[in-house]
Protein backbone atom coordinates (compact mmCIF):
# COMPACT_ATOMS: atom_id res chain seq x y z
CA UNK A 1 0.00 0.00 0.00
CA UNK A 2 2.96 2.39 0.79
CA UNK A 3 4.62 2.15 -2.64
CA UNK A 4 0.86 2.81 -4.40
CA UNK A 5 0.70 6.31 -2.25
CA UNK A 6 3.87 6.96 -2.89
CA UNK A 7 3.11 6.99 -6.85
CA UNK A 8 0.25 8.28 -6.87
CA UNK A 9 1.75 11.38 -4.92
CA UNK A 10 4.67 11.61 -7.47
CA UNK A 11 2.13 11.54 -10.52
CA UNK A 12 0.41 14.28 -8.70
CA UNK A 13 3.67 16.22 -8.09
CA UNK A 14 3.44 15.97 -4.80
CA UNK A 15 7.45 16.66 -3.32
CA UNK A 16 6.50 17.71 0.60
CA UNK A 17 4.30 15.92 3.35
CA UNK A 18 2.76 17.13 6.30
CA UNK A 19 2.21 14.89 9.08
CA UNK A 20 -0.27 16.38 11.40
CA UNK A 21 -1.38 15.65 14.98
CA UNK A 22 -3.34 17.77 17.89
CA UNK A 23 -1.94 17.82 21.56
CA UNK A 24 -4.30 17.29 23.92
CA UNK A 25 -6.41 20.81 23.96
CA UNK A 26 -7.09 20.20 20.21
CA UNK A 27 -4.62 22.48 18.61
CA UNK A 28 -3.14 21.59 15.34
CA UNK A 29 0.44 20.67 15.16
CA UNK A 30 2.43 19.32 12.07
CA UNK A 31 5.90 18.58 10.51
CA UNK A 32 7.03 18.90 7.10
CA UNK A 33 8.93 15.57 5.26
CA UNK A 34 9.75 15.08 1.57
CA UNK A 35 8.10 12.86 -0.52
CA UNK A 36 11.11 10.45 -0.58
CA UNK A 37 10.72 10.27 3.28
CA UNK A 38 6.93 8.94 3.22
CA UNK A 39 7.89 5.01 3.38
CA UNK A 40 10.03 4.84 5.67
CA UNK A 41 7.90 7.76 7.76
CA UNK A 42 5.29 4.96 7.46
CA UNK A 43 7.00 2.22 8.45
CA UNK A 44 9.25 3.38 11.28
CA UNK A 45 7.17 6.80 12.18
CA UNK A 46 8.85 10.20 12.68
CA UNK A 47 10.36 11.03 15.84
CA UNK A 48 8.36 13.78 17.82
CA UNK A 49 10.15 15.63 21.36
CA UNK A 50 6.89 14.90 23.52
CA UNK A 51 8.80 17.44 25.85
CA UNK A 52 8.29 20.09 23.90
CA UNK A 53 4.28 19.67 23.11
CA UNK A 54 1.83 21.04 26.25
CA UNK A 55 0.55 18.66 27.77
CA UNK A 56 2.62 15.73 26.67
CA UNK A 57 5.09 17.05 29.33
CA UNK A 58 6.09 14.86 32.32
CA UNK A 59 5.91 11.54 31.13
CA UNK A 60 8.99 8.60 30.90
CA UNK A 61 9.69 8.56 27.29
CA UNK A 62 9.54 11.64 25.93
CA UNK A 63 10.48 10.54 22.19
CA UNK A 64 6.97 9.71 20.57
CA UNK A 65 6.72 8.78 17.19
CA UNK A 66 3.94 9.59 14.63
CA UNK A 67 3.03 7.27 12.43
CA UNK A 68 0.82 9.03 9.21
CA UNK A 69 -3.05 7.53 8.64
CA UNK A 70 -2.92 5.84 5.07
CA UNK A 71 -7.33 6.61 5.30
CA UNK A 72 -6.31 10.99 5.77
CA UNK A 73 -4.25 11.59 3.05
CA UNK A 74 -5.31 14.59 0.74
CA UNK A 75 -3.76 17.48 -0.56
CA UNK A 76 -3.84 20.95 0.92
CA UNK A 77 -5.11 23.93 -1.67
CA UNK A 78 -4.02 26.43 -0.96
CA UNK A 79 -0.12 25.15 -0.86
CA UNK A 80 1.49 25.96 -4.51
CA UNK A 81 -0.26 24.46 -7.85
CA UNK A 82 3.46 23.06 -8.56
CA UNK A 83 5.32 20.96 -6.28
CA UNK A 84 2.54 20.36 -4.27
CA UNK A 85 2.02 19.85 -0.71
CA UNK A 86 0.02 16.47 1.12
CA UNK A 87 -1.43 16.17 4.55
CA UNK A 88 -1.96 13.07 6.50
CA UNK A 89 -3.51 12.75 10.01
CA UNK A 90 -1.31 10.77 12.48
CA UNK A 91 -1.53 8.26 15.42
CA UNK A 92 0.98 9.11 17.72
CA UNK A 93 3.66 6.00 19.55
CA UNK A 94 5.70 5.49 22.03
CA UNK A 95 9.58 4.44 20.68
CA UNK A 96 8.65 0.42 22.13
CA UNK A 97 5.51 0.80 20.18
CA UNK A 98 3.17 1.44 22.61
CA UNK A 99 -0.07 3.89 21.93
CA UNK A 100 0.37 7.20 23.49
CA UNK A 101 -1.53 8.47 26.17
CA UNK A 102 -1.95 11.71 25.33
CA UNK A 103 -2.77 10.51 21.85
CA UNK A 104 -7.04 12.30 21.47
CA UNK A 105 -7.62 11.10 17.77
CA UNK A 106 -6.64 7.24 18.60
CA UNK A 107 -8.64 7.24 21.34
CA UNK A 108 -11.75 8.33 19.75
CA UNK A 109 -10.99 6.01 17.27
CA UNK A 110 -10.95 2.90 19.01
CA UNK A 111 -14.04 4.25 21.31
CA UNK A 112 -15.73 4.49 17.68
CA UNK A 113 -14.55 0.83 16.77
CA UNK A 114 -15.98 -0.50 19.84
CA UNK A 115 -19.12 1.06 19.12
CA UNK A 116 -19.37 -0.65 15.73
CA UNK A 117 -18.34 -3.90 17.25
CA UNK A 118 -21.17 -3.58 19.51
CA UNK A 119 -23.82 -2.85 16.31
CA UNK A 120 -24.03 0.90 16.74
CA UNK A 121 -23.73 3.38 13.99
CA UNK A 122 -23.17 6.72 15.57
CA UNK A 123 -22.39 9.76 13.89
CA UNK A 124 -22.22 13.68 14.39
CA UNK A 125 -23.30 16.46 12.66
CA UNK A 126 -21.54 19.91 13.39
CA UNK A 127 -22.26 23.43 12.92
CA UNK A 128 -19.17 25.79 14.10
CA UNK A 129 -19.42 29.96 14.36
CA UNK A 130 -16.38 32.17 14.07
CA UNK A 131 -15.66 35.83 13.24
CA UNK A 132 -13.40 37.45 10.80
CA UNK A 133 -11.71 40.92 11.63
CA UNK A 134 -9.61 43.10 9.64
CA UNK A 135 -5.86 43.18 10.02
CA UNK A 136 -4.00 46.54 10.59
CA UNK A 137 -1.13 47.76 8.10
CA UNK A 138 1.63 45.53 9.47
CA UNK A 139 -0.79 42.13 9.18
CA UNK A 140 -1.65 42.00 12.58
CA UNK A 141 -5.28 41.08 13.68
CA UNK A 142 -7.22 43.89 15.01
CA UNK A 143 -10.69 43.45 16.70
CA UNK A 144 -12.20 45.39 14.46
CA UNK A 145 -15.18 43.14 12.38
CA UNK A 146 -15.20 43.03 8.84
CA UNK A 147 -18.84 43.61 8.73
CA UNK A 148 -21.50 45.07 10.24
CA UNK A 149 -23.91 42.39 9.22
CA UNK A 150 -26.61 40.81 11.05
CA UNK A 151 -28.17 37.40 11.04
CA UNK A 152 -28.44 35.83 7.30
CA UNK A 153 -27.49 38.88 5.72
CA UNK A 154 -26.71 38.99 1.83
CA UNK A 155 -24.15 40.87 0.39
CA UNK A 156 -22.88 43.33 -0.35
CA UNK A 157 -24.07 44.24 3.67
CA UNK A 158 -22.38 40.76 4.12
CA UNK A 159 -18.94 41.44 3.44
CA UNK A 160 -18.16 37.47 4.10
CA UNK A 161 -19.99 35.98 1.04
CA UNK A 162 -16.86 35.70 -1.04
CA UNK A 163 -14.49 34.27 2.09
CA UNK A 164 -17.63 31.42 3.16
CA UNK A 165 -17.49 30.59 -0.90
CA UNK A 166 -13.76 30.15 -1.03
CA UNK A 167 -13.83 28.24 2.61
CA UNK A 168 -17.03 25.90 0.93
CA UNK A 169 -14.78 25.14 -2.20
CA UNK A 170 -11.45 24.37 -0.39
CA UNK A 171 -13.79 21.99 2.05
CA UNK A 172 -14.93 20.53 -1.21
CA UNK A 173 -11.17 20.04 -2.49
CA UNK A 174 -10.51 17.80 0.88
CA UNK A 175 -13.75 15.64 0.88
CA UNK A 176 -15.60 17.52 3.31
CA UNK A 177 -19.28 17.67 2.89
CA UNK A 178 -20.95 20.80 4.00
CA UNK A 179 -24.94 21.96 4.09
CA UNK A 180 -24.97 25.01 4.62
CA UNK A 181 -22.84 28.57 5.24
CA UNK A 182 -24.39 32.47 6.46
CA UNK A 183 -23.37 35.21 8.03
CA UNK A 184 -24.28 35.04 11.78
CA UNK A 185 -25.74 37.35 14.00
CA UNK A 186 -22.67 38.79 15.59
CA UNK A 187 -20.74 41.95 13.16
CA UNK A 188 -18.30 39.66 11.16
CA UNK A 189 -19.67 36.33 12.22
CA UNK A 190 -20.58 33.60 9.98
CA UNK A 191 -21.27 29.96 10.23
CA UNK A 192 -20.94 26.77 8.35
CA UNK A 193 -23.12 23.82 9.09
CA UNK A 194 -21.56 20.01 8.10
CA UNK A 195 -22.72 17.15 7.31
CA UNK A 196 -23.20 14.08 9.58
CA UNK A 197 -20.32 11.79 9.42
CA UNK A 198 -18.64 9.32 11.60
CA UNK A 199 -17.74 10.51 14.92
CA UNK A 200 -13.64 10.20 14.13
CA UNK A 201 -14.42 11.90 10.48
CA UNK A 202 -16.27 14.39 12.09
CA UNK A 203 -13.21 15.94 14.33
CA UNK A 204 -10.83 15.41 11.61
CA UNK A 205 -13.10 17.50 9.47
CA UNK A 206 -13.52 20.32 12.39
CA UNK A 207 -9.93 20.24 12.52
CA UNK A 208 -9.26 20.59 9.42
CA UNK A 209 -11.66 23.51 8.79
CA UNK A 210 -10.54 25.19 10.88
CA UNK A 211 -6.69 25.41 9.33
CA UNK A 212 -9.06 26.48 5.88
CA UNK A 213 -10.92 29.08 7.51
CA UNK A 214 -7.11 30.21 9.01
CA UNK A 215 -5.33 30.04 6.25
CA UNK A 216 -8.49 31.39 3.66
CA UNK A 217 -8.96 34.91 6.13
CA UNK A 218 -5.11 35.42 5.94
CA UNK A 219 -5.21 35.29 2.58
CA UNK A 220 -8.08 37.37 2.08
CA UNK A 221 -5.74 40.09 4.59
CA UNK A 222 -8.21 39.36 7.51
CA UNK A 223 -7.96 37.42 10.63
CA UNK A 224 -10.28 34.32 11.88
CA UNK A 225 -11.16 34.29 15.74
CA UNK A 226 -12.26 30.59 16.70
CA UNK A 227 -12.99 32.49 20.58
CA UNK A 228 -16.11 32.01 22.13
CA UNK A 229 -16.26 35.60 23.28
CA UNK A 230 -14.16 37.42 20.83
CA UNK A 231 -16.04 40.78 21.51
CA UNK A 232 -18.07 41.01 24.87
CA UNK A 233 -20.51 43.25 24.13
CA UNK A 234 -21.88 40.78 20.93
CA UNK A 235 -23.20 37.09 20.48
CA UNK A 236 -20.39 34.04 21.31
CA UNK A 237 -19.50 31.71 18.85
CA UNK A 238 -21.47 28.22 19.47
CA UNK A 239 -20.17 25.06 17.97
CA UNK A 240 -23.21 23.13 18.03
CA UNK A 241 -22.62 19.00 17.92
CA UNK A 242 -25.74 16.45 16.74
CA UNK A 243 -25.12 12.87 17.37
CA UNK A 244 -27.16 10.47 15.85
CA UNK A 245 -27.54 6.59 15.88
CA UNK A 246 -28.22 5.88 11.79
CA UNK A 247 -28.83 2.74 12.35
CA UNK A 248 -31.59 2.87 14.94
CA UNK A 249 -35.08 1.28 14.03
CA UNK A 250 -38.23 3.33 13.89
CA UNK A 251 -39.66 1.77 16.62
CA UNK A 252 -36.63 2.37 19.12
CA UNK A 253 -35.83 5.76 17.76
CA UNK A 254 -37.72 7.82 20.33
CA UNK A 255 -36.71 5.66 23.29
CA UNK A 256 -33.13 6.02 22.37
CA UNK A 257 -33.63 9.70 22.11
CA UNK A 258 -34.58 9.89 25.25
CA UNK A 259 -32.10 7.30 26.54
CA UNK A 260 -29.71 9.77 25.18
CA UNK A 261 -30.93 13.13 25.93
CA UNK A 262 -30.71 11.56 29.85
CA UNK A 263 -26.76 10.95 29.52
CA UNK A 264 -25.85 14.21 28.78
CA UNK A 265 -27.98 15.86 30.98
CA UNK A 266 -26.69 13.65 33.70
CA UNK A 267 -22.97 13.93 32.69
CA UNK A 268 -23.33 17.14 31.24
CA UNK A 269 -21.96 19.09 34.17
CA UNK A 270 -18.48 16.84 34.61
CA UNK A 271 -17.83 17.32 31.16
CA UNK A 272 -18.14 21.34 30.52
CA UNK A 273 -14.75 21.63 31.07
CA UNK A 274 -14.21 19.92 28.06
CA UNK A 275 -16.35 21.34 25.91
CA UNK A 276 -15.75 25.13 27.18
CA UNK A 277 -11.84 24.63 27.89
CA UNK A 278 -10.75 28.51 28.58
CA UNK A 279 -11.70 31.46 30.48
CA UNK A 280 -12.81 33.07 27.51
CA UNK A 281 -15.68 30.22 27.57
CA UNK A 282 -17.11 31.74 30.07
CA UNK A 283 -17.74 35.04 29.12
CA UNK A 284 -20.28 33.36 26.95
CA UNK A 285 -22.00 30.97 28.67
CA UNK A 286 -25.93 32.20 29.66
CA UNK A 287 -25.23 35.59 28.04
CA UNK A 288 -27.42 36.30 24.57
CA UNK A 289 -28.74 32.87 23.07
CA UNK A 290 -25.95 31.03 25.23
CA UNK A 291 -27.50 28.32 27.09
CA UNK A 292 -26.43 27.95 31.01
CA UNK A 293 -29.19 25.96 32.20
CA UNK A 294 -29.83 22.52 32.36
CA UNK A 295 -32.57 21.51 30.01
CA UNK A 296 -34.28 19.83 27.37
CA UNK A 297 -36.84 20.70 24.97
CA UNK A 298 -38.55 18.54 21.87
CA UNK A 299 -38.58 21.95 19.91
CA UNK A 300 -37.15 25.04 21.05
CA UNK A 301 -33.74 25.33 20.02
CA UNK A 302 -32.98 27.86 22.49
CA UNK A 303 -32.51 24.74 25.09
CA UNK A 304 -29.11 23.00 26.26
CA UNK A 305 -30.02 19.59 24.22
CA UNK A 306 -32.60 19.75 21.71
CA UNK A 307 -34.22 16.36 21.08
CA UNK A 308 -35.45 14.78 17.52
CA UNK A 309 -37.34 11.65 18.48
CA UNK A 310 -37.99 10.93 15.19
CA UNK A 311 -34.34 10.49 13.91
CA UNK A 312 -32.80 9.15 17.01
CA UNK A 313 -30.74 12.54 17.34
CA UNK A 314 -29.72 15.03 19.73
CA UNK A 315 -28.15 18.13 19.60
CA UNK A 316 -26.01 20.06 22.34
CA UNK A 317 -25.54 23.65 22.23
CA UNK A 318 -23.13 24.34 25.00
CA UNK A 319 -19.89 23.54 23.06
CA UNK A 320 -17.44 26.04 21.52
CA UNK A 321 -15.40 26.06 19.23
CA UNK A 322 -11.93 26.29 21.37
CA UNK A 323 -12.56 22.73 22.44
CA UNK A 324 -11.04 19.84 21.40
CA UNK A 325 -13.32 17.80 18.59
CA UNK A 326 -11.36 14.31 19.56
CA UNK A 327 -12.21 15.16 23.21
CA UNK A 328 -15.80 16.80 22.68
CA UNK A 329 -17.01 13.61 20.77
CA UNK A 330 -15.72 11.10 22.38
CA UNK A 331 -17.38 12.56 26.15
CA UNK A 332 -20.43 13.16 24.40
CA UNK A 333 -21.00 10.19 22.68
CA UNK A 334 -19.78 8.20 25.73
CA UNK A 335 -22.53 9.95 27.45
CA UNK A 336 -25.38 9.31 25.77
CA UNK A 337 -24.40 5.85 24.94
CA UNK A 338 -24.28 5.49 28.71
CA UNK A 339 -27.73 7.05 29.67
CA UNK A 340 -29.05 3.93 26.79
CA UNK A 341 -27.19 1.53 28.89
CA UNK A 342 -28.90 2.60 32.11
CA UNK A 343 -31.93 3.87 30.75
CA UNK A 344 -31.87 7.55 31.94
CA UNK A 345 -34.71 9.25 32.18
CA UNK A 346 -33.98 12.80 30.93
CA UNK A 347 -36.86 14.30 33.04
CA UNK A 348 -34.78 13.36 36.24
CA UNK A 349 -32.13 15.60 34.78
CA UNK A 350 -34.32 18.20 33.39
CA UNK A 351 -33.73 20.25 36.12
CA UNK A 352 -32.89 24.00 34.75
CA UNK A 353 -29.43 23.99 37.43
CA UNK A 354 -26.74 25.87 36.09
CA UNK A 355 -23.74 25.10 34.22
CA UNK A 356 -20.70 26.03 35.75
CA UNK A 357 -20.20 29.61 35.20
CA UNK A 358 -16.40 29.68 35.96
CA UNK A 359 -13.53 27.98 34.54
CA UNK A 360 -12.85 27.25 38.55
CA UNK A 361 -15.94 25.64 38.96
CA UNK A 362 -15.97 23.59 35.84
CA UNK A 363 -12.59 22.02 36.63
CA UNK A 364 -13.69 21.13 40.45
CA UNK A 365 -16.82 19.41 38.61
CA UNK A 366 -14.44 17.08 36.73
CA UNK A 367 -12.05 16.36 39.21
CA UNK A 368 -14.10 13.55 40.73
CA UNK A 369 -15.62 12.44 37.67
CA UNK A 370 -15.78 8.25 37.31
CA UNK A 371 -17.18 9.12 34.12
CA UNK A 372 -14.38 10.62 32.31
CA UNK A 373 -11.98 8.70 33.99
CA UNK A 374 -14.04 5.69 31.81
CA UNK A 375 -13.28 7.56 28.67
CA UNK A 376 -9.88 9.03 29.18
CA UNK A 377 -6.55 7.88 30.63
CA UNK A 378 -5.55 8.94 33.75
CA UNK A 379 -2.64 10.59 32.61
CA UNK A 380 -4.34 12.64 30.05
CA UNK A 381 -6.78 13.41 32.52
CA UNK A 382 -4.31 14.65 34.91
CA UNK A 383 -2.69 16.31 32.66
CA UNK A 384 -5.51 18.30 30.72
CA UNK A 385 -6.98 19.47 34.05
CA UNK A 386 -3.22 20.73 35.32
CA UNK A 387 -3.14 22.99 32.87
CA UNK A 388 -6.09 24.40 33.05
CA UNK A 389 -6.05 25.00 36.64
CA UNK A 390 -2.65 27.05 35.54
CA UNK A 391 -4.60 28.55 33.11
CA UNK A 392 -7.23 29.71 35.58
CA UNK A 393 -4.67 30.63 37.61
CA UNK A 394 -2.85 32.85 35.19
CA UNK A 395 -6.32 34.80 33.80
CA UNK A 396 -7.18 35.42 37.53
CA UNK A 397 -4.28 36.85 38.69
CA UNK A 398 -3.92 39.04 35.66
CA UNK A 399 -8.09 39.78 35.76
CA UNK A 400 -7.85 39.61 32.14
CA UNK A 401 -10.45 36.36 30.91
CA UNK A 402 -8.76 36.93 27.24
CA UNK A 403 -5.35 36.54 28.45
CA UNK A 404 -4.65 32.57 27.70
CA UNK A 405 -7.74 33.41 25.07
CA UNK A 406 -5.00 35.71 23.38
CA UNK A 407 -2.34 33.34 23.84
CA UNK A 408 -3.56 31.20 21.97
CA UNK A 409 -4.75 32.85 18.99
CA UNK A 410 -2.19 35.31 18.29
CA UNK A 411 -0.77 34.90 16.12
CA UNK A 412 -1.92 32.80 13.86
CA UNK A 413 -1.07 29.52 13.75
Amino acid sequence: MTEKIVEQLKKQDVRFVRLAFCDIFGQLKNISIGLSSLEKAMEKGVGLNAASVRGFLNIDDSDLLLFPDPETLTIIPWRPSDAKVARFFCSIRHSDGRPFEGDVRTILKNYENSLKKSGTQLSARTECEFYLFKQDAEGNPTDIPMDRASYFEASPIDRGENIRREICLTMDQMGINYIASHHEKGPGQNEIRFSPAPLLSAADHLVTFKDIVKNSADRMGLFASFLPKPLFGENGSELAISLCIDNAKAKDRERLTRQMVGGILRRIVEMTIFLNPIANSYERIGTFEAPSAVNYSLGNGSFLVKAHPEAARVKLRSADPSCNPYLACLLLSGAAMEGIRDDVDPDKYNTGSELPDTMNDAIKCAENSSFIKTMIPDVLFERFLQAKRDDWKESSLSGDPMLKAKNMEFPVT
